[in-house]
């Protein structure tokens, strides 16, 4: 199988095994599946985050808005009884004013973090450097541990508006977002290689040959984006270990030049013709006036 190192831009992004008789026409869509998947967990975890500390969802008529301007409008969030963490609530009001505070208790709270930790590793781009391959089965995994998280903690289920179930039943909006700007649509997705477009209508040999040991570096973009930046000739972290090379061998040459510094030839111990002065008497003479 051929190892792709899936980037964007210049950040690493997962490891992906492929055949060498891939079709590049079912391999960009696959890879587009599992970098979005990827984004999807992230999405999930920050927002179950908030979830664990402040409670559910506010209706989008109540956020952001004080106590006195709730009471003077009348609005009621008719989903706080409904939606109620199991094993009771304790209060911590959201700052941002984007959940009801009513958060889970403390046992209950360490349930999601934990599910969010053990997601979160499933498909950090730790991997990488673990050398261990990221696959849809893997995504998916996440996804179900966070999903069962939720129906432990909220057995009653999450309003409709809430960020967390709409992400869970695939209906986020998230038009107008940075996280939209994020998502490469599977039909939209290119893959390059060695500042190549690799072709939707050949398979992946045609490029790399068909050694099945190989491991590449392929870019994923959206179409239209033109070509993705070169790799650099040196990683960041050779780039690093040579800097610190260098500043080793600088300091050493200043050492060196120190230890053959001459200037204590001046001294007055160093002076081979003082103890011929002090005899003759001639030592310390001054020659001007009195």
């Amino acid at each position: 199988m051929v190892r792709l190192h899936v980037k964007r831009g210049d950040e690493s992004q997962f490891l992906l095994e492929a055949a060498c008789g891939a079709r590049l026409a079912e391999l960009a869509p696959l890879v587009a599946r599992i970098y979005n998947g990827r984004l999807k967990v992230q999405r999930l975890c920050s927002e179950m985050e908030e979830l664990a500390e402040h409670g559910v969802y506010l209706p989008l008529n109540m956020q952001g808005l004080t106590e006195e301007q709730i009471e003077e409008l009348k609005l009621k969030d008719e989903w706080a009884e409904k939606c109620v963490p199991s094993g009771g609530s304790v209060f911590k009001k959201d700052e941002i004013g984007r959940r009801n505070g009513h958060a889970p208790n403390e046992k209950m709270q360490q349930v999601i973090k934990k599910t969010i930790e053990e997601a979160k590793a499933l498909i950090s781009k730790k991997q990488v450097q673990a050398n261990v391959c990221v696959n849809m089965e893997m995504v998916k995994d996440a996804l179900d541990q966070l999903r069962g998280a939720v129906m432990i903690v909220y057995p009653m289920g999450l309003p409709p508006h809430d960020p967390v179930r709409m992400e869970l039943e695939d209906k986020e909006d998230l038009a107008g977002t940075h996280a939209g700007l994020e998502v490469i649509e599977e039909s939209e997705a290119q893959l390059w290689w060695a500042g190549k477009e690799l072709k939707e209508s050949k398979l992946l040999s045609d490029y790399v040959g068909k050694n099945e040991k190989t491991t590449i570096i392929v870019k994923i973009q959206k179409k239209g984006q033109g070509a993705p930046g070169r790799e650099p000739l040196i990683s960041h972290e050779e780039q690093k270990q040579m800097m610190l090379y260098y500043y080793k061998k600088q300091e050493e040459l200043k050492k060196l030049e120190e230890d053959d510094d001459d200037s204590f030839l001046n001294a007055e111990w160093a002076d081979s013709h003082a103890l011929k002065r002090q005899f003759h008497g001639v030592k310390d003479i001054k020659w001007g006036p009195r």
